[in-house]
């Protein structure tokens, strides 16, 4: 056991400093985001190099149907998985002492599994470096606080505040409406501690008890490493003060949706920011990664708005953006330039929500960057104004966006052949699936009227 604990992170070791541990949770992340895996209990993980999971578990819908996308049939092959010890870290919110550790996924002949979330951004960060490029991202994370809900019937409420009136919409930045739900913030920022994740910054965003988290920059597979443990972790404090934490795009009829925006920029073999030239201004690399965006992010929309419900988030004048345009400092256009020195420049990509599965947005925001620095390409002019004013660039809907994306086939060569046909299969199985649902709307207006 000592071994085995000479291995994990400084935190995980202060943390059961003391104490005898009790339970390793070995996940990884599936095709939506949600954590699979097994728990043991600490003592036989400590003994043991990898386990196995069946291949399957990338095969399956968010509603728990199995796509058809086995090559060699359904005959649920085993994976090998072997722990990632850096990413070993508490889970403050058990009653025991008990780990989370990420794990490597590969086949038995030991190549990555290629339909593997995590294992697709660590292809694309590959090609960044095979080039001498450093990828850096920072994301921010945005979600709701809302009131339990047991029935899918009813609709979703913001939850009781401090006051014991619900979360106000339409406050924005507003610190007494964060303070409304501070016990739960709180809690945020222990687990948070406790795991040694840092928080960059939390605010009260538009929507009624909508809140942002916006994490520090850094290696793109630590951070979404990051915010696959932050889910959970929010969810968990959300638990213990009788409210739920959802990150689905659209969850509040009337309210904002919920975003994963993105901010990006590489770093050059000398350890500079490659969009930026010695004397502060901006590089024709700055230029063509606004360009691959520009491409290349509707062929990504699949990944980066993944459900029927992803769509509803896309609508003008409600605070997401539906258009490919570019400006500094405008929260209109889709691919924004924040206000900053030469050496932190870098674009924010806001068309991601934060459904999406952190490992693949990154990575597919990543895919439309690096193509259009290969492509060489000029963006197309500057939008000074308002860019909703703008025609719209993005899918309407699910079936749509995944027609572009299994159209590009350079997109596909970024991120894996192998994987965009397993994604494509099981998306499209889920929206088969929505289709054979009948919404409340349907029945109010066409039963008696048509």
């Amino acid at each position: 056991m000592r071994e085995f604990i000479e291995k994990l992170p400084e935190t995980a070791r202060t943390y059961l400093d003391g104490h005898m541990l009790d339970e390793v949770e070995c996940i990884v992340s599936d095709l939506a985001g949600v954590a699979r895996g097994k728990a043991m209990p600490g003592a036989k993980f400590a003994k043991q190099s990898r386990f196995y999971l069946p291949n399957s578990i990338f095969f399956q819908t968010i509603t728990g149907d199995w796509a058809d996308a086995t090559p060699e049939g359904y005959t649920e092959p085993d994976m090998v998985l072997t722990p990632d010890f850096d990413t070993a870290m508490p889970a403050p919110w058990t009653a025991d002492w008990t780990l989370q550790v990420i794990h490597n996924i590969d086949d038995q002949q030991g190549r990555p599994v290629p339909y593997a979330p995590r294992n697709v951004l660590k292809r694309v960060e590959a090609l960044y470096n095979a080039r001498g490029w450093q990828p850096i991202v920072a994301p921010e994370m945005e979600f709701f606080l809302v009131a339990p809900n047991t029935d899918p019937g009813q609709s979703i409420k913001p939850p009781m505040g401090r006051s014991g009136r619900p979360a106000a919409a339409r406050q924005a930045y507003s610190m007494s409406a964060v303070d409304e739900y501070g016990p739960v913030i709180d809690d945020i920022y222990d687990f948070a501690e406790a795991q040694g994740l840092e928080i960059d910054g939390i605010l009260q965003e538009g929507g009624a008890g909508q809140i942002e988290l916006n994490l520090r920059h850094g290696d793109p597979v630590r951070l979404a490493d990051e915010i696959f443990f932050f889910k959970r972790l929010i969810r968990e404090a959300a638990h213990r003060h009788n409210c739920y934490a959802t990150f689905m795009a659209k969850p509040i009829e009337g309210e904002p949706g919920s975003a994963m925006h993105i901010h990006h920029s590489v770093l050059g073999v000398d350890g500079r920011n490659i969009f930026s030239d010695p004397d502060g201004s901006e590089t024709a690399a700055f230029g063509h990664f606004i360009s691959g965006m520009q491409r290349h992010l509707p062929s990504a929309i699949a990944l980066l708005a993944p459900y029927v419900n992803s769509y509803r988030r896309y609508v003008p004048d409600f605070a997401a953006p539906i258009n490919l345009e570019w400006g500094h400092d405008n929260r209109t256009t889709g691919i924004r330039i924040p206000i900053s020195d030469a050496n932190a420049r870098r674009v924010e990509n806001r068309l991601p929500g934060m459904d999406c599965n952190p490992y693949l947005g990154i990575a597919a925001s990543l895919a439309c960057g690096y193509l259009g620095l290969t492509e060489g390409q000029d963006p197309a002019p500057e939008c000074i104004g308002d860019a909703y004013a703008s025609e719209d660039a993005v899918p309407h809907g699910l079936d749509a966006a995944l027609e572009l994306f299994t159209a590009n086939t350079a997109m596909a060569d970024v991120l894996h052949p192998e994987f965009c046909r397993v994604y494509a299969a099981v998306k499209s199985l889920e929206y088969k699936e929505f289709l054979q649902v009948i919404s409340p709307w349907e029945r109010e207006h066409l039963l008696l009227n048509v």
